[in-house]
């Protein structure tokens, strides 16, 4: 099983990732790491991404689903974006019959903002946040985490809700 941690930037997807990751003994993988250079270049330039820029990353990432389920023992956590649903169908039909389950941080526009003002050292820009709020179509069938939950209170309400649904 692969957990796709999802998200706009800045909803702290690589933060609860890692820990959940560490909780199931998984290895973590950041999505961003598998931006092609021109995709990583044309944010920092302050340029969102069009569908045609994402598709060979999340065509990249699907391959990886399939390494990583098929792997001995099998399953990953993702930390990954997946703004629309047909990035999340690119994702989940990679997985075949081992599954995706994706954990979506949900915040508002002001808290996010805010977080990423602090944060350094990354290549996205908060002025291409806006872009992702426009993108983002929210999943139906997500375990869903308001990111005002102190961090080890969303990660234990990601594990409830791990094992309501997989026991």
């Amino acid at each position: 099983m692969v957990y796709i941690v999802m998200g706009v930037s800045g909803c702290g997807k690589t933060t609860i990732g890692q820990r959940l990751a560490a909780r199931l003994g998984l290895p973590f993988y950041d999505g961003d790491d598998f931006h092609p250079p021109a995709n990583k270049q044309k944010m920092m330039q302050k340029q969102p991404l069009n569908d045609s820029d994402r598709q060979p990353w999340l065509e990249s990432l699907a391959a990886h689903i399939i390494q990583w389920n098929a792997a001995d023992p099998g399953g990953a956590v993702l930390a990954c974006s997946a703004l629309k649903q047909h990035y999340r169908d690119t994702l989940s039909d990679s997985a075949d019959d081992q599954g995706t389950t994706y954990i979506y941080l949900r915040g508002d526009k002001n808290t996010i903002t805010q977080r990423l003002t602090q944060r350094s050292g990354h290549f996205f820009p908060a002025q291409l946040l806006e872009s992702q709020f426009e993108s983002l179509q929210e999943p139906a069938n997500a375990i869903t985490i308001d990111i005002d939950l102190p961090e080890q209170e969303a990660l234990e309400a990601i594990l409830q809700q791990l094992e309501a649904r997989h026991g």
